[in-house]
């Protein structure tokens, strides 16, 4: 079999209590990956893979030993694996890539394929003009203040963090679709398309919803949905992308 599709996927957030079961989740992703190991060429994991992950200078936190070495697999086995840093975790340094064999991206990605042009990002802070979120985003991506933050042991940054996750979720949740004229990323994608009119597609994550949507002629923003309720990705090949749910 021709190893010539590629494969996109996001927000799986190991380690949230909001899986019903967080271990079984990951072990699904593995066979999700085992089974677009038999003909991917590339993987883009766009964001928040991990609810939360802060590389210490010697140390990485605790878990996610069967997808970090699902990852290394496919990697070993020549299939490129790219990781896109989201908002829950942005703290990734070198160690992905060192132990992993993965490429790390912190910034969108214009990448072409076959002729298709991809615009590929997680999606945070894109179209967003909240204060709040702009004001956090700009806390959590301080260097000053990621050094600083290192410098507390993990017993006390670790909890803090799930409790930070797990707060917001229980007060704000996941917004439902709010429709094209009010969905930051389709606002982002439209105006991008000002500027660059020849992207074919606009490959999101970060709001946990499935959305496939043409925004012009020849353009389509596709959100890739969770690994949390839908268990969904996207796979281009070749001719065309489809959004699609892992079913065993």
């Amino acid at each position: 079999m021709n190893r010539d599709k590629i494969y996109f996927v996001s927000d799986a957030h190991l380690g949230s209590k909001f899986h019903a079961d967080s271990r079984e989740s990951e072990r699904k992703l593995c066979r999700w990956l085992d089974l677009v190991k038999a003909d991917a060429k590339t993987v883009y994991l766009l964001g928040d893979m991990f609810d939360y992950w802060f590389e210490y200078r010697h140390v990485v936190p605790r878990g996610f030993t069967r997808f970090l070495g699902k990852l290394s697999e496919l990697s070993d086995a020549g299939v490129e694996v790219n990781f896109f840093t989201g908002n829950h975790d942005i703290w990734v340094s070198d160690y992905l890539q060192a132990e992993c064999g993965v490429r790390v991206f912190r910034q969108p990605l214009v990448k072409d394929f076959n002729g298709k042009k991809f615009f590929l990002a997680h999606g945070d802070g894109l179209g967003d003009k909240s204060l709040s979120f702009r004001f956090l985003r700009s806390i959590f991506h301080n260097r000053f203040l990621q050094k600083a933050f290192a410098g507390i042991h993990p017993r006390w940054t670790i909890p803090l963090a799930h409790t930070w996750s797990n707060h917001s979720r229980l007060n704000g949740g996941v917004a439902d679709y709010l429709g094209e004229d009010q969905e930051h990323l389709l606002l982002f994608a439209k105006k991008q398309l000002e500027v660059a009119p020849n992207i074919n597609y606009f490959i999101f994550g970060h709001r946990h919803i499935m959305l496939d949507l043409p925004v012009a002629a020849q353009s389509r923003v596709i959100i890739l949905g969770d690994w949390i309720r839908y268990f969904s990705y996207a796979v281009f090949d070749g001719a065309d992308v489809k959004p699609l749910q892992f079913e065993e």
